[in-house]
């Protein structure tokens, strides 16, 4: 037989290496349009991680704004976003050592303009207003965290002030175009802004004050509200999921109009600042991206008609989304099944799209590009549960005859997140080697309307878990995996998921934790997590003490007399998310029960690991890690994982 030889899957050689997703990749977020220029952030795990501001002019190459020692990242709710805003020519940042905020006019030398509180103080999500910023401020004071609007100099002339303060959490605060009102998002524990959050809206004093607030939309526990934004007009709009599904709304003098119902979502779950999913045009259409049926569309409403037009963009798949417009241009992040991650700005009055940034700057052979495809798969009680699947692609090699690939199931982070089909380096990493690899949206995943994400409160490690194994026997009964050969892999959340599967079922041969959590109790205690997700668990799991039984039947800790296949551990020690001991301690259950294991600890990691050098390693360590538990032989030379226990 012609064509590539026959090679046991797993083993084939690839062309992307670990180096290749650190050296040429990097993540596009937060695009703002000023003056026809668009301006983002860029994360460079080549750079130890950091993230640099960078600006490019109409049919110009990208420059950095910031030097080459600054870091813009803000530690707001721990994940961050919203880290920096721009006018004019001049940029204000929050930086990562120290997280005040700096002012930088053009390639002047960056100033600071908030005090010095040993990062005690933190910044985000900011606007200008007149010659003063009103931003997110979050006060990590010796009796516990302040979450606020503040009101601030734009020169530093003078100490930030409270303007708003009171409730739990505050986001989005977005004045006005004429600078009179201002809307702002807010929000109480138990619940998270996607089970549940307030639109308010008050007018500005020239003094920063607000007075005759009044309530938009939003109700605790059963209507979550996404960005808000003012059009040029001065009409407030925002999405709301009352209909059990995110649609855009506009406030008509204290009545919400629906401008264009329908099943689709125009949301998404406020895990970071900065995040935008629509925006007005000079000629009062939106344009907006909305997700139906797990796919991404680009496209453009009109109000007056709610005629809703997708775009002929070959963009499909938006991850995270980011959207600005200024004028007749609009700039956002996209990509497609074979095109990864691009900043992009369209201009409508002349047509002409331009890709101002790629993601990822490697070119690969149309043979190693794993095509996915959607499917649904049955699950528990009759459901149908969704995932993305990719096949193992290479022009190098293929698998034996009658063989089936090893399968891979990713279990996301979140938990309310989702994957998208778009181009991801690092799944092609598996696939262009012969492993199958399937992204489970499980029920509780967002995409899919809020009876679906809802799925799975006070299910959480049981409905995550049972979509994530029934999605790989799916597979398998399809021909399309080996079903002796299902491995399981998650960071977060997903490394929770994954925990929950490997001590409590029985369906794979091993598994990869990414900061997972092994014990939910700690997390339900004070102090034992980040103020913003201190009570995740009131929904997904149950009031705590109450439901302490149910805490402990849920925890992978409790379980690992359940446990008989491999695992690795991957940890980052500085984690306040999910603190080193979570990882820790299954270390020591698995090291007690003489199982095969590993566990890496990366010093200076974060909740996500930043770094070229940890990314390698955790790439490399994972390949030796299924090559020894599978019994085949990499097609690389990568350095050999030491496995504790391993026969």
């Amino acid at each position: 037989m012609s064509g590539p030889p026959a090679l046991p899957y797993g083993s084939w050689p690839s062309p992307i290496s670990p180096e290749m997703l650190t050296s040429s990749a990097v993540t596009l977020a937060e695009p703002w349009l000023v003056d026809g220029i668009v301006w983002w952030r860029e994360g460079r795990p080549a750079e130890r991680g950091r993230g640099a501001i960078v600006r490019a002019v109409p049919g110009g190459a990208p420059v950095d704004v910031t030097r080459p020692d600054a870091n813009v990242r803000t530690k707001v709710h721990e994940y961050g976003g919203g880290s920096f805003l721009v006018s004019g020519d001049t940029v204000w940042y929050s930086e990562f050592d120290d997280q005040r905020l700096y002012r930088q006019a053009g390639a002047g030398a960056p100033e600071a303009v908030t005090p010095d509180t040993g990062g005690r103080h933190r910044y985000a999500d900011g606007r200008v207003v007149g010659p003063d910023i009103v931003c997110v401020r979050e006060r990590h004071e010796d009796d516990g965290v302040v979450n606020e609007l503040a009101r601030l100099p734009a020169d530093g002339s003078a100490a930030p002030r409270t303007i708003a303060g009171g409730r739990d959490f505050y986001a989005c605060p977005r004045p006005s175009p004429d600078g009179t009102r201002l809307a702002w998002l807010t929000w109480d524990l138990p619940w998270m802004p996607w089970d549940g959050c307030e639109l308010w809206v008050a007018d500005l004093a020239p003094d920063g004050a607000l007075a005759n607030e009044r309530k938009v939309a939003g109700a605790e526990a059963t209507e979550s509200i996404w960005q808000p934004a003012w059009s040029p007009g001065g009409e407030l709009h925002f999405v709301s999921d009352r209909t059990g599904w995110w649609n855009l709304y506009r406030d008509d003098d204290g009545e919400a109009r629906a401008l264009c119902p329908m099943e689709a979502e125009f949301g998404w779950p406020q895990w970071v600042f900065g995040r935008s999913t629509y925006a007005f045009l000079d000629d009062a259409r939106i344009v907006c991206i909305y997700n139906r049926a797990g796919e991404q569309h680009l496209a453009v409403l009109d109000p007056a008609t709610a005629e809703l037009l997708d775009l002929d963009v070959p963009y499909t798949a938006v991850q995270s989304p980011y959207l600005v417009a200024e004028g007749a241009q609009v700039a956002f992040v996209a990509g497609g099944p074979a095109t990864p991650d691009e900043l992009v700005v369209i201009d409508f009055s002349s047509r002409a799209v331009e890709v101002v940034r790629r993601a990822e700057t490697v070119e690969l052979e149309e043979a190693f590009v794993s095509l996915p495809r959607s499917i649904e798969f049955p699950t528990e009680g009759g459901a149908t549960a969704h995932a993305i699947y990719y096949p193992p692609a290479s022009g190098l090699a293929r698998g034996p005859e009658g063989d089936r690939p090893p399968l891979i199931v990713t279990s996301h982070g979140g938990p309310t997140s989702a994957r998208t089909a778009t181009f991801d380096l690092e799944q092609q990493f598996w696939t262009s080697r012969g492993f199958a690899l399937v992204d489970v949206n499980y029920g509780g995943s967002t995409g899919y309307g809020r009876a679906y994400r809802e799925r799975l409160n006070g299910t959480w490690g049981v409905t995550d878990t049972l979509d994530c194994i029934n999605a790989a026997r799916y597979l398998a009964g399809q021909g399309m995996a080996d079903g002796d050969r299902l491995l399981v892999r998650g960071g977060s959340a997903g490394g929770y998921t994954t925990l929950c599967a490997l001590t409590m079922h029985d369906a794979f041969a091993a598994g990869v934790s990414y900061f997972g959590v092994s014990d939910l109790e700690p997390f339900a205690l004070p102090g034992g997590t980040h103020k913003f997700e201190s009570r995740y668990e009131h929904v997904l799991i149950g009031p705590y003490p109450e439901a302490a039984e149910l805490y402990r039947e849920r925890s992978p800790i409790h379980h690992v007399d359940g446990i008989s296949v491999p695992m690795l551990i991957l940890q980052g020690d500085e984690d306040e998310v999910v603190p080193p001991e979570q990882a820790e301690v299954m270390v020591e259950a698995l090291r007690a029960k003489g199982l095969p294991y590993a566990y890496l600890l990366f010093a200076g990691e974060q909740h996500g690991f930043r770094k070229a050098e940890t990314i390698v390693a955790a790439l490399d360590a994972e390949l030796s890690f299924y090559a020894q538990i599978l019994g085949f032989e990499p097609g690389d030379a990568i350095p050999r994982l030491a496995i504790e226990n391993l026969p």
